[in-house]
């Protein structure tokens, strides 16, 4: 039940800090991008083992060096409902937080904000395909912060169209290695 609960606060905050950063820039600078795109694959692991590398810290097993969160909640670091992390991408930081996060049912969300360049949603769907392989489904909402990132937030949603086969290889590589990520 507490877990419940903290899924829909977090749920309820981002979306609520998502709302206030979109309005003010759309009031302040005019017309945005907004892209959704998404990808499927398989994961050639049952659906718990497979849930897991989709968590925050769980990425790190398979996301290579580009892949480094820096947990703020929880300390210590572990995926759980309303985890929040930043990640670097160069000069700048992302802020990140979990808003569903059910390993049982394959349904994790992130909602992170890039200041002043984009706000996203990434929305990951597990099912079990059988009992040694899960179906895998990404979303990627991504809304530009202000116009003159447009193109940028446009270019970032073509490549997240064409990112499943670089997800699915890296992911089997690392089932293949026989490590097991953190649950």
């Amino acid at each position: 039940m507490r877990n419940l609960v903290l899924a829909i606060a977090a749920t309820a905050g981002a979306t609520s800090i998502l709302f206030l950063l979109l309005r003010r820039h759309r009031e302040a600078a005019g017309p945005v991008a907004h892209v959704e795109n998404g990808f499927e694959f398989t994961v050639h692991a049952p659906l718990r083992r497979a849930a897991v590398l989709f968590g925050g810290s769980g990425e790190r097993a398979w996301g290579g060096g580009r892949w480094n969160p820096r947990f703020l909640y929880p300390q210590p670091e572990r995926d759980q409902p309303g985890e929040v992390f930043t990640v670097a991408h160069g000069h700048v930081r992302s802020t990140w937080v979990n808003t569903a996060f059910d390993l049982d049912a394959g349904h994790l969300q992130y909602v992170y904000v890039v200041p002043d360049v984009q706000a996203a949603i990434i929305d990951v769907h597990l099912a079990p395909k059988d009992e040694s392989s899960t179906s895998v489904r990404v979303l990627y909402r991504r809304t530009a912060l202000d116009p003159a990132q447009n193109d940028h937030v446009t270019e970032l949603g073509r490549h997240d169209r064409d990112s499943g086969k670089q997800w699915e290889a890296a992911i089997e590589e690392h089932l293949r290695s026989g490590v097991l990520a953190a649950p």
